[in-house]
């Protein structure tokens, strides 16, 4: 009996034979969806522990998995890697830096894509902000307090090295002045 299940979505056999060829070996069981609509009611009926998800697709696209996905907050915690073989049309629907998946652009080698599963993995343990509406003990329109606290130090650590940046930035300018 496997523990862990991949589901692989994409409209070619060939490609979904390739990500079943590149998995590393393993206690876990591939399944696989020829359209967007045949993966959706995988992904619901198996619970899937990885979806690898191409975006265009037919019946129903990726861009509308990716959006059934984000809906539900059981789903969207599934490592999801979105596979295509033009990335503007990606980045046209979900802008960079994709925070909660991992893309891959076709054609990939099995590094690549062994690589995306861990970002993937990695990515999907990464705290979503809610959007429920505020209650009653909860912070600034829903959303917790510690939430709020951590993202706050996250940007005061990014700001620090945005100034060490602007800093050294200057340096080296300094430094090219004079050589010129």
């Amino acid at each position: 009996m496997t523990s862990h299940k991949i589901l692989v979505i994409d409209d070619s056999k060939v490609i979904r034979m390739r990500v079943r060829e590149m998995l590393p070996e393993g206690d876990f069981e591939v399944l696989e969806a020829k359209d967007g609509l045949e993966g959706l009611n995988l992904i619901r009926e198996q619970r899937p522990n990885l979806i690898m998800l191409d975006f265009l697709l037919p019946r129903l696209s990726g861009w509308d998995v990716y959006q059934e996905l984000q809906q539900d907050q059981d789903l969207q915690k599934i490592p999801l890697v979105i596979m295509s073989g033009r990335k503007e049309e990606v980045t046209d629907k979900i802008s960079e830096p994709f925070a909660y998946f991992e893309f891959i652009e076709k054609p990939f080698e099995k590094y690549q894509l062994q690589t995306s599963i861990k970002a993937a993995i990695s990515k999907s343990k990464l705290p979503r902000l809610r959007k429920e509406p505020a209650t009653v003990g909860t912070g600034v329109l829903g959303f917790d307090p510690a939430e709020i606290e951590g993202l706050k130090e996250q940007i005061e650590k990014m700001q620090a090295e945005i100034n060490a940046l602007k800093r050294a930035m200057t340096q080296l300018v300094g430094i090219v002045k004079e050589k010129l």
